[in-house]
């Protein structure tokens, strides 16, 4: 199967002679062009499953494939053709946006690193023009920007290098609902398939086409957007349902 696929992934940690199971068994596919959710509460095991995907973590069982090629933790040069088709936005920008670096730097870095062919600073000018920020943001930096502004650039980032599959972490939580807006329709706008993470069900809505439902590690709900949120079957996807109360009626916004 081509795309980006997790088969039976379980990930057990032990501590001081005790364990916990993270994830319990959990398969999963991002196929070419898709755009998937995966939601659940706090502690869910999304964000686990999430590092797996992204070669960050190791699975105690079970395996993670792109395109029928298996993908391992390694070193930045073992892993150069798996960061060129899958990369990452992460829930903070803050956290990942260098303050002393430009934004031509910290866009065209994923460039140099990766080996991409090319003018990089037309890539990177690209790039911010395809998130709605023109080449005069170049030279600024992120304590110079809005917050909406440096996830913009961090999507940028992410898509320098043309990657086929972007995975992203809560990308708009804590923006303001305009800035949200703007965020949420640059990653419509993409080319790449899509994996949100999230608990945030109206983002969803209003991105995806599908959505897995997680919880105490195990994926227990999967099918439509629309099916999901109009005829929920498992307890904790009607509880994240009842925390956005709009969505529990039938809406415009569903896939």
């Amino acid at each position: 199967m081509t795309g980006l696929v997790a088969t039976d992934i379980t990930r057990t940690y032990v501590r001081h002679g005790s364990s916990r199971t993270a994830l319990d068994g959990v398969s999963f596919t991002l196929p070419p062009g898709g755009r998937i959710a995966v939601v659940g509460e706090s502690g869910s095991g999304k964000t686990t499953l999430l590092r797996i995907l992204l070669a960050l973590g190791v699975p105690s069982e079970g395996t993670v494939e792109l395109d029928r090629r298996t993908v391992r933790p390694g070193s930045v040069r073992s892993l150069r053709w798996f960061r060129r088709l899958v990369q990452y936005v992460p829930q903070d920008p803050a956290t990942s946006l260098d303050p002393r670096r430009s934004v031509l730097d910290l866009v065209a870095t994923p460039l140099r690193l990766l080996g991409v062919d090319g003018d990089h600073r037309a890539k990177a000018g690209a790039a911010l023009a395809a998130v709605g920020l023109n080449e005069r943001y170049l030279q600024r930096r992120p304590t110079e920007l809005s917050g909406g502004q440096n996830q913009r650039v961090a999507i940028a980032r992410a898509v320098a290098c043309e990657p086929q599959y972007l995975l992203a972490d809560e990308p708009v939580s804590g923006l303001d609902p305009d800035l949200r807006e703007q965020v949420l329709a640059v990653l419509a706008g993409l080319p790449s398939a899509v994996l949100i993470v999230s608990h945030d069900l109206s983002a969803v809505a209003r991105l995806c086409s599908d959505v897995s439902v997680m919880h105490d590690g195990r994926i227990v709900e999967t099918g439509s957007v629309r099916d999901i949120l109009t005829e929920p079957q498992h307890s904790c996807t009607r509880d994240l349902i009842d925390a956005v109360p709009r969505l529990a009626r039938p809406s415009q916004e569903i896939h």
